[in-house]
């Protein structure tokens, strides 16, 4: 995973990076290198510590039980179930067309 981070030169004092959110840390440093290291060593005390970064994948189109379809293809109980279904139908239609 890669995480943008901005390093601007300070007037006569180095160089700051900077990351912006989810975590948002700051350092300076005298060398463009130096910042960067004081940063990742931000980070990796923030994982250390239990924070993690994680994307939250967004489907706007796609609906939300559209990841269940398909789930029983291989089930052995389909097959009977769906012939118990039809038999419950089949029955409950005679019974309609009767009255």
């Amino acid at each position: 995973m890669e995480i943008p981070i901005l390093v601007e030169p300070l007037p006569e004092r180095g160089f700051r990076a900077v990351m912006g959110e989810p975590l948002h840390l700051e350092t300076e440093a005298s060398t463009r290198e130096e910042a960067v290291a004081k940063l990742r060593e931000l980070v990796d005390q923030r994982i250390a510590a239990g924070a993690q970064v994680v994307a939250l994948p967004i489907e706007p189109d796609k609906h939300p039980l559209a990841r269940f379809v398909g789930m029983l293809k291989d089930d052995p109980l389909v097959e009977p179930w769906k012939q118990a279904m039809q038999e419950y139908r089949d029955a409950h239609d005679d019974e309609a067309t009767d009255s």
